[in-house]
């Protein structure tokens, strides 16, 4: 009997992140705040490359799309926790459940590949720097951004189409916030192994390749870091190093998830928590207090604020 034919179930129900009333008040002020401060940070981030001529260059542009994402990312999942989080009985529709499913493989897919494609940019302009203006040009930067999205999408069809193909006729029960293709499949009036082991191939092969080619890259630049200058060291370092804390935090989490088979742990909603709502946070403050162009332009930018403010008063 085809799989379509066989669901029965119309929606889902979330057990949400705790049962206690309290924890649930306490992390909806906790995760407002988290969720508005990751917007308009992410949003100030990419108005001022945008805004700021001598930050049109390759890296601040895979840095602006990086906000980009990070927006879309925690958006596609934040407010129905937030909505869970005030409502005793958290539910979300059939189809609902599924948009969700794919878009939120489509933007983390798309930070992997982004991710990658920015450890790549650092490569080229630290250990080839003479050939660097040549190399990433912004037609190749613009052709990078549209394969990694590309990618992403290749990538959340595939995780959709083996989500819906499988029957739901009975439990609805998810013990997470929001959907995700691991606790989805769990529902299926079927056996779910081999659809597993294809979900955690495709993931989890994205997930740890993209992150041992990221560790050959930055290994690579730190060795040639010796035949840099002092202060060329002290920039690369600087640059590399905020690159790579976001790479820890954003693929430790995906790893973790996805590189297992069907397996439940206590701990996978805290790693959910830290994929979802504090990784696109901490991307605007990591990038931001600790470059110096994007802190000077965002001041100038105040400044010219201010002083437009004044002129009009």
């Amino acid at each position: 009997m085809d799989a379509h034919n066989q669901t029965r179930v119309t929606e889902f129900v979330f057990l949400g992140l705790t049962e206690n009333w309290v924890l649930e008040k306490l992390f909806f002020m906790v995760f407002s705040a988290t969720y508005m401060l990751t917007l308009l940070g992410n949003l100030l981030i990419v108005v001022t490359i945008q805004l700021t001529e001598h930050l049109h260059t390759p890296m601040y542009f895979f840095l602006s799309n990086l906000s980009f994402i990070d927006i879309c990312h925690s958006s596609v999942t934040v407010p129905k926790m937030l909505e869970g989080l005030l409502l005793e009985r958290k539910t979300i529709s059939f189809n609902n459940c599924i948009a969700q499913l794919f878009f939120l493989h489509l933007f983390a897919c798309a930070e992997i590949f982004l991710l990658t494609v920015m450890a790549y940019d650092r490569y080229v302009a630290i250990c080839t720097p003479l050939h660097y203006p040549s190399v990433m040009k912004m037609r190749v930067c613009v052709q990078l951004v549209f394969a990694l999205w590309l990618g992403g999408t290749v990538h959340s069809l595939v995780q959709t189409f083996l989500t819906i193909r499988l029957p739901y006729c009975g439990p609805n029960v998810i013990d997470s916030y929001f959907c995700d293709v691991p606790p989805v499949i769990k529902l299926a009036c079927t056996d779910t192994y081999l659809t597993g082991m294809l979900i955690v191939s495709n993931s989890g092969t994205i997930s740890l390749t993209c992150f041992l080619a990221l560790v050959v890259s930055y290994t690579v630049i730190l060795v040639s870091l010796r035949k840099q200058s002092a202060e060329g060291r002290r920039k690369a370092l600087s640059t590399c190093s905020a690159h790579f804390m976001v790479v820890a935090l954003f693929f430790g989490p995906c790893i973790f998830i996805y590189t297992r088979p069907d397996t439940s742990l206590s701990i996978d909603k805290v790693v959910s928590v830290f994929y979802t709502v504090v990784t696109p946070l901490l991307n605007p403050l990591i990038y931001t207090l600790r470059n110096e162009e994007v802190k000077s332009s965002m001041k100038h930018l105040r400044q010219r604020q201010i002083s437009f403010i004044k002129s009009h008063i």
